[in-house]
């Protein structure tokens, strides 16, 4: 059995994400996606906000491969190994999320080289769309809808009206 994990911390969950996870879908037999907690990066919503939402917005493709939408707080590697996934997918926008992934890519062959890493390019409708942008949008009154689906619009409008 083919698996594979997508990790990301999904704050909110975009279409650019969703257009990655539909092609991931038909690589693998069962896709992992790992929801970061992250505390770092301030999300907006709360895991189990975020994890319900991965799961309502793809719920869709299972039935191309398996989907799997798990929070996770460890070392990707370790929790790559604890999914048993022989990949990990991950999008790239531009060069600058190349240059971040490359590193990352090298650190991680260098804690397990069993483990690969495949880069799927965005979609050049979803290039410019980083979760972080769609908040700052939505936060400032603008129209998010082109970038997130409908459900997910609803919820950060709601999120941020409170």
């Amino acid at each position: 059995m083919r698996i594979g994990l997508y990790p990301g911390t999904f704050d909110p969950v975009t279409n650019g994400h969703l257009d990655i996870i539909g092609r991931a879908v038909k690589l693998v037999d069962r896709l992992v996606i790992g929801v970061a907690v992250n505390i770092g990066k301030g999300p907006l919503f709360s895991l189990d906000e975020r994890v319900e939402m991965v799961r309502r917005e793809t719920a869709h493709l299972t039935q191309i491969a398996e989907i799997e939408v798990r929070p996770f707080d460890s070392l990707l590697m370790h929790f790559a190994r604890e999914v048993g996934a022989q990949m990990i997918v991950r999008g790239l926008r531009a060069v600058a999320d190349f240059e971040y992934e490359f590193q990352m890519t090298a650190m991680n062959q260098q804690l397990d080289r069993e483990i690969e890493t495949v880069f799927l390019m965005a979609d050049p409708r979803h290039q410019a769309i980083a979760s972080r942008l769609v908040k700052e949008i939505a936060a400032l009154g603008g129209d998010v809808h082109k970038f997130v689906p409908p459900g997910v619009a609803e919820q950060l409008l709601g999120k941020l009206a409170k």
